[in-house]
């Protein structure tokens, strides 16, 4: 695309939003000129484009617009990555006069969290036409002054920059005057009113003229300002100054009614046409009359105002020296007044970001903020160390000039502490040093980094056989050191098999308690042990678990009564035994044997109401 025309502001092409836009990128930082007054939603481009950026996952980015100033003049189109205009943009409002008017912008992105520099240059148009403060003016000319005498007449003012500005100044067709157009030191164009011919206030004591101040632009704008010029009598020397140019220089910090400088200026008349009264001259700018007083009658300049060198380094401006003859004559002088820095600003921390909160298990090194510092002073007052105070476990990280991350420096443990306050200390090199500080509160969020951890590695339950089903046997516990889900458990069994049956068929686990219960009744004489593996497992991301074994042994009940095996009764039958008519006393009949399917003293048989002298038969 082809750049408009600075001098005449003439696009070489125009565009649907009416603008034509530049860009370059020096370093890493990008830079948009645009014209002031651009319409609300146009775009200045697109920022994610020109960064680089993958245009088709611009929203997961983040992208937004972290400016120092009160006012947001531009915004990002999350969606698209275009940089829109947001308000009005008035140049003059913005940068005053200053020839160059740049913007900076600080373009975040939350997702890797980063940051970019962007400058905008808002160009100037056309919008203002130069004024006079003063629409109608008097100047009162002897007239016995001669020809080429010099009168400085008030300048106007345009408040547009370059070739918009104040270019000339025309003075009406007349038969006595012509104008004359210097420029002061500071580039300022001044009208002089030049007498042309003799004057004879007989003949006329009355000139009206009208003054006309163009600019450079295109088409031109003008203001005008009607002249009256009296003509009066006598009063042939004007008051002179001892030298043509005075130079001074204060504190920025005076107080208001020192004093800076004394001008002197002597008449060679005498009465009231020898007495002299000092003053701003008419083209003296508001900033000078608002900061500075000049003592009428002794020539004194006083400061008047609150002087800040960071806002306005040096004044330049005339000083008349005016007599009170009829007409009055002046004199000028021109007068430097230079405000010398001190360190009365401390630095300004300024977060960029808000802090993110950190995993604890960042990689050293991890992005926390951004931050930038900014102090108004200039040299070493404006020179600022930027510190964390110890015992944390971050630091600061340079970016470029001012700009810096606040970074991880050690590994994180949420289980030892999950929020710190970082305090951030700023200090400038003046004398005496000032210094700010920061609080910044960075938060620490868990990760499952801790399997569950039970009370016991085994345990061991002890429940009689018969037991009524669906009772409740015994209860683990297991604990996690980590938060929130990350410590939330539940339990279960593992399905583990005895005799090919699985332990889900024989106990049930509360997933949130971890009891045990009974599925069933056991039976001693059928399985006398029972291993459980029990499972702890978080709700984290991926979980984490831990088992322990639970040893259930079954114990024996008498629940068996002993079975006669021998003589055989089966079938019902009594069984018979025979034995001689001659068997005396302890002869032998036969031999009984029984058993018992329990176990231990549950298994001791006995005969009669006899006490056991021998075990028959054990199972």
């Amino acid at each position: 695309m082809r750049p408009w025309r600075i001098g005449g502001w003439k696009w070489a092409a125009l565009w649907l939003f009416g603008f034509s836009l530049l860009w370059n990128t020096v370093g890493a930082q990008i830079r948009y000129t645009i014209p002031e007054e651009l319409k609300e939603g146009s775009i200045v481009g697109n920022i994610a484009k020109d960064l680089g950026l993958d245009i088709s996952g611009i929203a997961e980015l983040k992208l937004r617009i972290a400016s120092e100033a009160n006012n947001q003049y531009f915004n990002v189109d999350s969606g698209k990555g275009d940089l829109v205009v947001n308000g009005r943009i008035d140049r003059e409002t913005l940068c005053g006069q200053s020839v160059s008017c740049l913007m900076p912008l600080q373009i975040v992105i939350e997702n890797p969290l980063q940051m970019h520099r962007v400058e905008i240059e808002i160009q100037d148009i056309n919008d203002n036409a130069p004024i006079f403060h003063t629409k109608d003016g008097t100047l009162k000319i002897s007239e016995l002054i001669a020809p080429g005498a010099r009168f400085t007449l008030e300048i106007a003012e345009d408040l547009d920059v370059g070739g918009n500005s104040l270019k000339t100044y025309s003075l009406s067709n007349n038969n006595y005057f012509r104008l004359n157009v210097k420029t002061l030191k500071d580039g300022r164009i001044v009208p002089e009113l030049v007498v042309d011919k003799p004057l004879d206030r007989e003949k006329q004591s009355i000139h009206k003229l009208i003054l006309t101040a163009l600019d450079g632009g295109n088409p031109v704008k003008s203001g005008t300002s009607i002249l009256q010029i009296i003509v009066q009598d006598i009063n042939d020397n004007e008051p002179k100054f001892e030298v043509d140019s005075y130079k001074a220089s204060v504190l920025e910090t005076a107080n208001v009614g020192s004093s800076v400088i004394q001008l002197k200026a002597t008449d060679l008349d005498e009465g009231l046409n020898g007495e002299i009264q000092y003053l701003f001259c008419a083209h003296t700018p508001e900033h000078v009359r608002s900061d500075f007083s000049v003592d009428a009658e002794t020539g004194e300049i006083k400061v008047t105002g609150n002087l800040d060198y960071e806002t306005k380094k040096s004044y330049t401006f005339d000083v008349c020296a005016k007599d009170k003859g009829n007409p009055e004559l002046e004199g000028q002088s021109s007068v430097q007044i230079d405000i010398i820095d001190e360190n009365d600003n401390a630095p300004e921390i300024i977060l960029t970001s808000l802090p993110s909160p950190v995993p604890e298990n960042a990689t050293v090194g991890t992005v926390v903020a951004l931050i930038n510092i900014k102090d108004l002073d200039s040299g070493n007052n404006g020179k600022v160390e930027l510190i964390v105070s110890p015992g944390v476990p971050f630091k600061l990280k340079s970016s470029f000039l001012n700009h810096y991350s606040l970074i991880t420096d050690s590994f994180l443990d949420c289980e030892f502490n999950s929020e710190y306050n970082v305090k951030i200390v700023a200090t400038d090199s003046g004398v005496p040093p000032l210094k700010s500080v920061k609080t910044v509160n960075v938060k620490v969020f868990d990760v499952n980094d801790n399997p569950p951890v039970f009370s016991q590695s085994s345990y061991n339950v002890y429940i009689k056989e018969n037991n009524q089903a669906g009772a409740s046997l015994f209860s683990v516990s297991a604990s996690d050191i980590d938060q929130d889900k990350n410590a939330i458990l539940t339990y279960s069994i593992l399905d583990s098999s005895t005799n090919q049956v699985p332990a889900s068929s024989y106990f049930y686990i509360n997933s949130e308690n971890g009891t045990i219960y009974s599925m069933s009744s056991f039976d001693y004489e059928k399985m006398k042990l029972f291993s459980v593996v029990v499972q702890a497992q978080d709700h984290g991301s991926p979980s984490l678990s831990s088992n322990a074994t639970v040893h259930v042994f079954i114990l024996d009940q008498n629940d068996n009564v002993p079975a006669v095996i021998y003589p055989s009764t089966s079938m019902g039958s009594i069984s018979h035994q025979r034995m001689p008519r001659s068997a005396k006393a302890g002869h032998l009949v036969t031999k009984v044997t029984a058993v018992d399917a329990d176990s231990g003293h549950n298994a001791w048989l006995f005969t009669g109401s006899q006490r056991p002298r021998t075990r028959l038969c054990s199972v």
